[in-house]
């Protein structure tokens, strides 16, 4: 796998990290995707995708040390609100609602997948002691288990001293999962194939977003399977154009999902949620990769804190305020 463009010129990764006293720490952000096609499915069962994806200021918190035993342990921590620059107006989330009760902190974590995964390919016998402090919900189309395999992979590399690149570490991300090869990057990406093919971005400058998060989950996999593929599939180019040259009143007319009807049918609180959006005098609105989350394009700063505040009075879900990362 080979990264190309801007990534070459911003060092291993893009992703913050931190060293002190409490070992190495890298915030893993969350994604939202402002145009998403999906063109076929293919003979390995995956589908193949066309898709726009912007990380933004809501971060996960990995907590990473070299546990000396050779074990790879990790423990996680909920937090009510986000570690964001401008994410301050989020409603504090019922665990339950938002899927983190059953955040899986053994084996099935994709942060300690991702870890043993590299130290089976460097053939390292190291170990790993990691905190997970989760602000990102979970099962909602923000990428959090993507964002975090990245963060731990990062971690990891950093700690262990393997002097990877980029491009080495991406192949180990592309078999956990079709995000998480985006995610060691942090900078908006066009992203194809099943997602493992990254194209950086330039010049969308910083849009402001309101996300919503229903109390309701969603499969990816219950997704894809009602999804049916385009036949005359969307164009991309005339996003990219919009964001660009910073018409974002275009730019919202021409946010689009394919797997948004196919959420739709198994979620109709999606319907709902995208209604209230609709009166909310957004630019634009979406529900981001295979849902439950729904986003609105503001204005400006200004409008987005003011949509925020609305929508917590409504109880329409956890709401969050967030702009790009980068």
């Amino acid at each position: 796998m080979v990264f190309t463009g801007l990534w070459a010129r911003i060092g291993l990764t893009g992703m913050i990290i931190h060293r002190g006293r409490l070992g190495t720490v890298v915030h893993a952000p969350a994604k939202l995707n402002l145009f998403f096609e999906v063109l076929e499915k293919r003979r390995d069962g995956y589908h193949e995708i066309e898709t726009l994806m912007v990380p933004v200021d809501l971060f996960d918190s990995l907590y990473f040390e070299e546990d000396f035993s050779g074990q790879v342990k990790l423990d996680c921590r909920r937090v009510a609100g986000p570690m964001s620059g401008t994410g301050s107006d989020s409603r504090r989330p019922d665990p339950d609602a938002m899927g983190l009760a059953t955040l899986p902190v053994g084996a099935a974590n994709l942060a300690v997948r991702a870890v043993e995964l590299l130290r089976e390919r460097a053939h390292a016998r190291r170990g790993a002691r990691m905190r997970l402090v989760k602000r990102i919900p979970i099962a909602a189309g923000l990428g959090g288990g993507s964002s975090d395999a990245a963060a731990a992979l990062v971690a990891a590399n950093e700690v262990w001293g393997l002097g990877w690149t980029r491009n080495r570490l991406a192949e180990v991300a592309a078999e956990l999962g079709s995000d998480v090869p985006f995610f060691l990057g942090d900078v908006p990406a066009v992203c194809r194939g099943r997602g493992e093919r990254i194209e950086p971005i330039t010049g969308l400058g910083m849009p402001h977003f309101v996300v919503v998060r229903p109390p309701v989950a969603l499969a990816t996999a219950d997704v894809y399977g009602v999804c049916e593929p385009a036949s005359r599939p969307r164009p991309l180019a005339p996003v990219l154009d919009a964001l660009r040259q910073g018409d974002w009143a275009r730019a919202g007319r021409l946010l689009f999902n394919r797997l948004e009807t196919a959420a739709k049918t198994l979620c109709p609180s999606i319907e709902k949620l995208e209604e209230v959006l609709r009166r909310e005098d957004c630019l634009g609105h979406l529900m981001s990769g295979s849902g439950t989350c729904c986003f609105g394009l503001c204005r400006h700063a200004r409008h987005a804190g003011h949509v925020a505040r609305r929508l917590q009075a409504t109880g329409v879900g956890t709401v969050y305020r967030v702009r790009l990362s980068r």
